[in-house]
């Protein structure tokens, strides 16, 4: 295995701070899973939308990579900030 190389800069406190609150599991507390929940059940149903009212193509693939991604982010910042 090689050998890890040493830091060559130093992290910013509040880049720390970040990568400490990015990557560590955040259990559900009181009404967090309902709102999960409640946002998936939106996004599913949009996700229909779009694709009953789009042709297939690549931009209803992003279409529907990005509604993915949002409702990702929703839940993050459900996760990650109460």
């Amino acid at each position: 295995m090689p050998k890890t190389p040493e830091a060559k800069y130093d992290i910013p406190e509040r880049v720390l701070h970040q990568i400490n609150r990015s990557f560590v599991y955040h259990r559900p507390k009181n009404d967090q899973q309902d709102r999960y929940a409640y946002l998936r059940e939106q996004a599913r149903s949009l996700a229909i939308s779009i694709a009953e009212h789009t042709p297939p193509s690549r931009e209803q693939s992003i279409a529907l990579t990005k509604l993915e991604e949002a409702l990702m982010f929703a839940n993050a910042a459900i996760a990650r900030n109460e």
